[in-house]
């Protein structure tokens, strides 16, 4: 409409496309020239102080990772070089949406961020409880997260932001499916599954990647509330995941996790029916098996909650020899975005601080800044610079990735364009029994309750392109 205003950058230059980042090809990888991607991450990861701008209510725990099955052939990385071998771990669960204050029992993805301290450095796997997200480029990520916050007039939290924002954004059908169902009210964190959701890579030690996705399966199994269920939980208590996590933990109930990767050579990412570095997709299993790595156990609670949970920071920046990236654009803009909203909440080091610390050495040429709390070259005073000739670190060419193969022209791709965001919400869908689709459909109608009738429709029209007795489901829970 004529009335509306030109959207522009902070500097007041108009903006043409709000949708999609820069990318080099459709797949990717991002181009550091998007201002506008940049822009918006780094303005998101300085809105709230001092707690998390996302994920501020959480739980955490330390313990291990053990490997039961060799997969070398993958992986040069240390952590996976032998059967047996043990690394220690520290996991910090938590919801979403809410503040710090928060209570647990909400409907809500739940984080599952891992940090293993390895013999190479620290390796931090940024995932939730669901294999998927709702969306798919992350210069979509501050408005989708600003739907889940506090209306800036109300200060309530906004059903029609959320509906609004995901009746627009088809690719987000498989998420919302998800976060609608059983699993999307877990009754604490033992008896959930975590994915690092994201494409990853593994390069062996012939040079070799091949691209894959990691799975933390519960040995707890799974539990989950109803709506009810969890009004009455809240009723009683606004701590129930710590309650029960830190309870279990200290009478020795250790929680335990078999994990598993899904392998997907380079060659078969060419002709797989998605794009694979798409974060709203999955890997179908029968096509891409999961194959055995270890068992992850949580065994020891934290001394101190702010020291130890609190400080601690997971950032997908954080890799190891053996272990990388993707072109998956969610994750390129992650790399980017977690360390520097840990940068703006803690400090400049705060690697530095005793739960993020490597336990492996650490040698870099980062001067000073706020919390230069350790060694400011003053061993080595003429050594603050590289390359030098006095004995400074150096780099070892050993450890540089082989290439992986980037194509296409510099462009806005419209990541809406082609893509059936329908079909794996469809699949899923179909898994429901009777029961878990009429609680998927009443708990649906009592989230859209006071959405105006607009946005309803249009999301109504996403939920038939699934399945039409999707569509009709949720039209007879809401009286329609």
């Amino acid at each position: 409409m004529s009335d509306k205003k030109q959207l522009t950058t902070t500097s007041g230059n108009p903006i043409g496309d709000n949708q999609n980042s820069l990318s080099a090809g459709a797949r990717g990888p991002l181009m550091v020239q998007d201002y506008q991607l940049i822009e918006k991450l780094a303005h998101q990861n300085r809105e709230r102080i001092p707690e998390r701008a996302v994920h501020a209510k959480g739980w955490g725990a330390f313990g291990t990772l053990t490997i039961t099955n060799d997969i070398t052939q993958y992986s040069k990385a240390k952590v996976f070089s032998e059967v047996g071998k043990k690394t220690d771990m520290v996991a910090r669960f938590s919801t979403v949406a809410g503040e710090a204050g928060a209570a647990d029992a909400e409907r809500d993805v739940r984080g599952f961020s891992l940090k293993f301290y390895t013999d190479e450095g620290n390796w931090d796997l940024v995932g939730n409880n669901t294999p998927v997200f709702f969306v798919r480029d992350a210069y979509k990520f501050p408005d989708f997260i600003h739907t889940q916050k506090r209306h800036p007039k109300t200060n309530l939290r906004s059903s029609t932001a959320k509906w609004d924002f995901w009746s627009q954004s088809p690719e987000s059908m498989h998420q919302v499916t998800i976060l609608m169902s059983d699993r999307g009210l877990p009754t604490d964190v033992r008896h959930i599954n975590g994915y690092g959701s994201h494409t990853y890579s593994l390069i062996n030690a012939e040079g070799e990647r091949v691209w894959c996705k990691f799975h933390f399966k519960t040995q707890q199994g799974h539990k989950h509330y109803t709506d009810e269920e969890a009004e009455q939980a809240i009723a009683k208590s606004r701590e129930t995941t710590q309650e029960d996590l830190f309870g279990a933990i200290e009478k020795g109930d250790f929680p335990k996790w078999n994990v598993f990767i899904q392998v997907m050579t380079q060659v078969q990412s060419e002709t797989f029916e998605h794009d694979p570095f798409d974060i709203t997709k999955v890997w179908p299993h029968a096509d891409y098996p999961l194959i055995e790595v270890g068992v992850m156990e949580l065994n020891r609670n934290p001394q101190n909650y702010f020291a130890e949970v609190e400080n601690a920071a997971y950032s997908p920046s954080n890799i190891v020899p053996g272990i990388s990236w993707s072109p998956d654009k969610m994750l390129q803009a992650r790399v980017f975005s977690y360390a520097d909203a840990h940068r703006y909440r803690l400090g400049t080091h705060y690697e530095h601080l005793p739960v993020n610390r490597p336990k492996s050495q650490v040698n870099h040429y980062h001067k000073d800044g706020s919390m230069r709390f350790f060694d400011n070259f003053h061993e080595n005073p003429d050594a603050y610079y590289e390359p030098n000739s006095f004995n400074g670190p150096v780099e070892d060419k050993q450890y540089v990735e082989p290439p992986f193969p980037v194509t296409g022209d510099g462009y806005r791709y419209n990541h809406r364009e082609n893509n059936d965001d329908f079909v794996q919400p469809r699949a899923l869908f179909n898994l429901f029994d009777d029961g878990q689709k009429e609680r998927l459909f009443g708990n649906i109608g009592r989230a859209m309750d006071g959405v105006p009738d607009e946005i309803v429709e249009r999301q109504l029209a996403l939920f038939d392109k699934v399945d039409p007795a999707y569509g009709a489901g949720v039209r007879k829970a809401l009286g329609r």
